[in-house]
């Protein structure tokens, strides 16, 4: 699902109602449209199913699992922003394991000021985080484009005796004459060569 520009999707998995009242109130509608609660890792697994969000916030432990493992799991196979909130005694521990993956980690118990610092600080990461995304798509778009034109280019040079040279300046000018994308033109070459 598409957020609206500047808003942020946010999915909190907790067990305790009292922390998702507490997001509930503190979270400006203006920055976090998009606002759905669960009470575990299960029914959070499930909802990402269906649906993305910028900023998962991990309240452990959880029913069915602590959550760290859950936090780690999603920042490895995302690139989505997670706060998670452990207990003061296991603070320490947990923390320097999640934070080595890349999960924001706090402590209980937490007061109003606290919990919006690190909303907001999980926020740009999350902003962060879709530039890098997009960057990275975009990229890899351009480099799948360049091996298609490269593949197209020696399709041409063995089926048409074409210098590399040529064959470069043959994709360019179908791309001009047809306006389409080089990687289009290259595409047409290969169907046509069957290469």
């Amino acid at each position: 699902m598409l957020h609206p520009k500047n808003q942020c999707g946010v999915l909190v998995v907790s067990p305790s109602n009292l922390i998702t009242e507490l997001f509930g109130e503190l979270l400006p509608k203006s920055e976090f449209s998009h606002y759905v609660t669960v009470g575990s890792c299960g029914e959070a697994r499930r909802t990402l199913l269906a649906d993305e969000f910028d900023v998962v916030v991990v309240n452990a432990p959880l029913p069915d699992e602590f959550g760290a493992d859950f936090a780690a799991d999603l920042v490895a196979e995302s690139s989505t922003a997670v706060l998670l909130i452990v207990p003061s005694e296991q603070y320490p521990e947990v923390s320097a394991r999640a934070e080595s993956f890349g999960v924001m980690t706090v402590s209980k118990p937490l007061n109003k000021s606290t919990l919006y610092t690190a909303m907001k600080l999980v926020y740009a990461t999350s902003v962060r985080l879709r530039v890098m995304d997009k960057k990275n798509k975009s990229l890899s778009a351009k480099m799948n484009e360049m091996r298609i034109v490269n593949r197209a280019k020696w399709a041409l040079i063995e089926s048409l005796g074409m210098t590399e040279e040529q064959a470069h300046h043959y994709i360019e000018k179908q791309a001009m004459d047809q306006r389409l994308p080089k990687g289009d033109v290259a595409v047409s070459i290969l169907n046509t060569y069957g290469k």
